[in-house]
């Protein structure tokens, strides 16, 4: 049956320009939108589309509504009102209480009704499973883990043992919570195993990507504050503290004991550094190599973007050069007397 666009108007805040008893029920693309389809425009490279869509609604912002063909459900974010009405008309499927035959629940697990053990599963002695809680197929919660209510462990996923899982919580196929950190100390040239006695306390409202890992603690914990977002094949060490709110794109590595702030942005493959302080609201572009602390908020980048093969060669063999072509120049300004700083006399 779908939503009408009058309810959807009226639900999420937004201008109908339209018919109000269009009804939309699945989402689409502008280009591959039907008249059953609701789409949106959020990025202006694809604006030229809006006068050929075939959607029975558009989400866009009033500087674009006079360019839709469609009817327009005008917002001042359509980013975030467009997945807020995803979620309605796609929504999870509900966590159909009951266990399956196949998984394995230890008698001291307290498992709430209300929740989902999917095949396969196994609980640990002391675990708890709180309310309307879904577990999918083939994942393990350890020994004394707490998994809070409304969360999702989709497919495969492993809660080590004591790690935490706050409300609402969605964990991708693969995650891996609370693993041991790489803690070895050295003695004559061999490891000596550091035992990892803290574990992993995950807040409300955040989302763990597929394969992604985040390690115990070594002494006290791991902490991924609330509504953090993280994408897939992320590596989160020991000790590290991520901040409410922020987002890391996949393929990031954080190393152990690294303090990331509030609502940072941190693009795919950035590298970071041990022992350092990430302040609130600092943005990191993809494939930055974080060696030292950023304590003020701004936009960071590092690393060279894509030259072809025999600039870069060229660039290299240059880079190679600086500390001859430094030194070089400081001997000049020396033969000269002309320091760096000399200002250039004006008379």
């Amino acid at each position: 049956m779908g939503i009408s666009l009058g309810e959807l108007a009226v639900r999420f805040g937004c201008e109908l320009r339209g018919d109000p008893d269009v009804r939309v029920d699945h989402v689409a693309t502008l280009a591959h939108a039907d008249s059953q389809s609701l789409a949106f425009l959020a990025n202006p490279h694809y604006r030229q589309q809006l006068a050929m869509t075939a959607a029975g609604a558009v989400v866009l912002d009033a500087a674009s509504a006079s360019e839709c063909a469609s009817a327009a459900l005008v917002c001042e974010n359509p980013h975030a009102t467009y997945a807020r009405i995803a979620a309605v008309l796609h929504p999870f499927p509900a966590a159909v209480p009951g266990t399956h035959p196949s998984a394995v629940i230890a008698p001291g697990a307290r498992v709430d009704p209300s929740a989902h053990i999917g095949a396969l599963s196994v609980i640990g002695e002391g675990a708890v499973i709180g309310a309307r809680v879904f577990v999918g197929p083939q994942c393990l919660v350890e020994e004394g883990a707490t998994v809070g209510e409304d969360v999702r462990l989709t497919a495969r996923v492993t809660v080590c043992h004591h790690v935490e899982i706050g409300a609402r919580a969605v964990i991708q196929p693969g995650a891996v919570i609370g693993g041991d950190g790489f803690g070895f100390a050295q003695e004559r040239g061999r490891w000596i195993k550091v035992p990892q006695t803290g574990t992993v306390r995950v807040g409300a409202d955040v989302e763990i990507g597929a394969n992604t890992t985040i390690d115990r603690g070594a002494i006290e914990d791991t902490v991924i504050e609330e509504g953090v977002k993280l994408d897939n094949l992320i590596m989160v060490a020991h000790n590290v503290r991520v901040g409410a709110h922020s987002a890391l794109a996949a393929c990031v590595g954080i190393s152990g004991s690294t303090s990331i702030g509030r609502r940072c942005m941190i693009g795919g493959q950035v590298g970071i550094g041990g022992h350092l302080t990430i302040g609130d609201d600092v943005i990191i572009t993809g494939c930055t190599m974080v060696s030292h602390s950023v304590p003020r908020p701004g936009v960071y980048s590092g690393g060279i973007p894509l030259e072809e093969a025999h600039v870069w060669r060229r660039l290299v063999a240059r880079f190679k050069r600086i500390d001859s072509l430094a030194a070089r120049l400081k001997a000049l300004e020396r033969n000269t007397s002309r320091g760096p700083d000399q200002e250039e006399d004006d008379d």
